[in-house]
């Protein structure tokens, strides 16, 4: 038996965690998202890619600690689903303090663009399954109905690390309150 292959260079992402989209979302999720199984917890991505490793520092801690400082702590409301190609997600509302969040990291190291510049607008969201039949995303939507809305506070972003074949939190950075 050989042992699992390791990527060399870690990636790394920064997201808001949404701990109350756990007991309705969970289930699907490590079922249909792929990072759910990989140890990503229910959230919503604020940037990824991060800088590559050789970048991580403290010098780069500490400026990231800086740059989320100055964002207000906020309030999340999940009251729908929304949908984007291949992708069924809860909708965040309001959403401009994560697209905030996600533009000044992104404007603080320009090189880590928003999914590496694949994507033109920052779409916040929480995926709940992707690349599944519109009946499945149907049956999942039907689901969630009698289980939102619910509401989250974020206060902090985490620094997710993927080791080749699981996610972990490496540091959490407080936003302003």
């Amino acid at each position: 038996m050989t042992a699992p292959v390791r990527s060399r260079r870690a990636r790394r992402g920064l997201i808001v965690r949404i701990p109350e989209a756990e007991p309705s979302v969970r289930g699907w999720r490590e079922r249909l998202d792929p990072s759910a199984r990989a140890g990503v917890p229910a959230h919503v991505t604020v940037l990824f890619p991060f800088l590559d490793e050789s970048r991580m520092d403290a010098l780069v801690c500490s400026a990231l600690a800086d740059v989320l400082r100055r964002h207000q702590a906020f309030d999340l409301r999940f009251e729908r689903c929304g949908r984007l190609p291949e992708v069924l997600h809860l909708v965040p509302e309001p959403d401009t303090p994560l697209r905030q969040l996600t533009e000044a990291v992104a404007d603080r190291w320009p090189e880590a663009p928003p999914y590496g510049g694949r994507f033109a607008e920052i779409v916040p969201h929480l995926t709940i399954a992707q690349g599944q039949e519109d009946a499945v995303l149907e049956e999942i939507e039907a689901d969630l109905a009698g289980r939102i809305p619910f509401t989250s506070h974020v206060a902090s972003v985490e620094l997710m690390v993927h080791d080749g074949v699981k996610w972990q939190e490496r540091a959490s950075f407080a936003l302003g309150e």
